[in-house]
């Protein structure tokens, strides 16, 4: 039995979604009529990354308790590509 593909594999297939009117004229006028598709591919694959992650991070947590405060707003920081004093940095 074949595996199923990951987000961003496989061919396309055209879906049906409901969007609001408004949503609509805002996705037309920043994208086109023909980069919508592409947009909302991108937007959808962005925000199962983001899904994944805050799972990831709940299970390290659930694991290894929860992480430094002054540790994350470092990584924030680098991030951000704002400097970081060495005292700072985790």
């Amino acid at each position: 039995m074949s595996e199923q593909p990951g987000p961003g594999e496989g061919p396309t297939r055209p879906v049906s979604v409901s969007l609001h009117e408004g949503t609509i004229a805002a996705l037309k006028e920043r994208t086109g009529r023909r980069g919508m598709s592409a947009y909302i591919e991108a937007l959808v694959q962005r925000q199962l990354e983001r899904e994944r992650l805050r799972e990831l991070i709940e299970d390290a947590e659930a694991e290894l308790g929860p992480a430094d405060a002054s540790g994350v707003e470092a990584k924030r920081a680098l991030l951000r590509g704002q400097a970081v004093k060495p005292a700072d940095a985790a």
